[in-house]
């Protein structure tokens, strides 16, 4: 046999057999991998299973589902008041109005007046979005007493009552740029400043509320026996 032709097949089959051996330690190192996160995987659910059993998360959790509890009251108190809503009241209805809502917002608006249709769109806008507060309106030709009595004397003229106290009031514009194309933001963010409503919390929190009160939810309706049960 020609020296070169066996030279050439020694170096093939050494060639072979070194890509050979690479294939089989690529398996090992393949395997090796897998068992890792296998491994991982088990110690992970064994954490979860420690974490779920910690007195201390158990107590956080309860703690949270008692807060969430308490202000799904207080919010059910609040729309039985009509907060949440835009409406309008009668001269005859402004005392009681006034005095069964701890905050209170009220327009004394004119039919004919079109800044009083810019402040209604507004706070109709802004009711829903702050249960803490009640919004109300007041025509102020039909309500001459209170007009006289609480000094209105420029439409729109939006006062803030806390307790049944008037504590601050919105004269127009002037409080909101002197122009008719404010926003609803800029009224809101007045009327935060001035204490009446609350400060909204961020998207992300109202998120987290949400999941955490229909976890409560649910924990409440599992707890009520069915009729049929009974």
């Amino acid at each position: 046999m020609d020296p070169n032709t066996v030279k050439s097949t020694l170096s093939n089959l050494a060639f072979g057999n070194v890509m050979a051996a690479a294939a089989r330690d690529y398996q090992k190192e393949l395997l090796s991998q897998d068992k890792a996160q296998a491994s991982s995987s088990i110690n992970q659910e064994v954490d979860l299973d420690e974490l779920m059993d910690d007195p201390e998360l158990e107590k956080l959790h309860a703690d949270r589902i008692a807060a969430l509890k308490k202000e799904a009251e207080k919010r059910e108190a609040l729309v039985k008041q009509r907060h949440g809503e835009y409406r309008e009241i009668t001269e005859g209805d402004f005392l009681g109005e006034v005095t069964s809502s701890e905050k209170v917002i009220c327009q004394f608006y004119h039919q004919e007046f079109y800044r009083c249709k810019i402040m209604d769109k507004h706070l109709k806008s802004l009711a829903p979005r702050h249960l803490d507060a009640k919004f109300i309106k007041l025509d102020a030709e039909n309500a001459p007493f209170f007009v006289a009595k609480l000094g209105v004397k420029t439409l729109p003229c939006v006062i803030l009552f806390r307790k049944g106290i008037a504590v601050d009031r919105l004269v127009g514009f002037q409080d909101l740029g002197g122009k008719d194309d404010f926003t609803t933001k800029a009224l809101e963010v007045l009327l935060i400043k001035k204490g009446i409503i609350s400060e909204k919390k961020e998207v992300a929190d109202d998120e987290d509320d949400k999941y955490d009160e229909n976890r409560y939810r649910t924990v409440r309706s599992s707890s009520i026996p069915d009729s049929d049960s009974e």
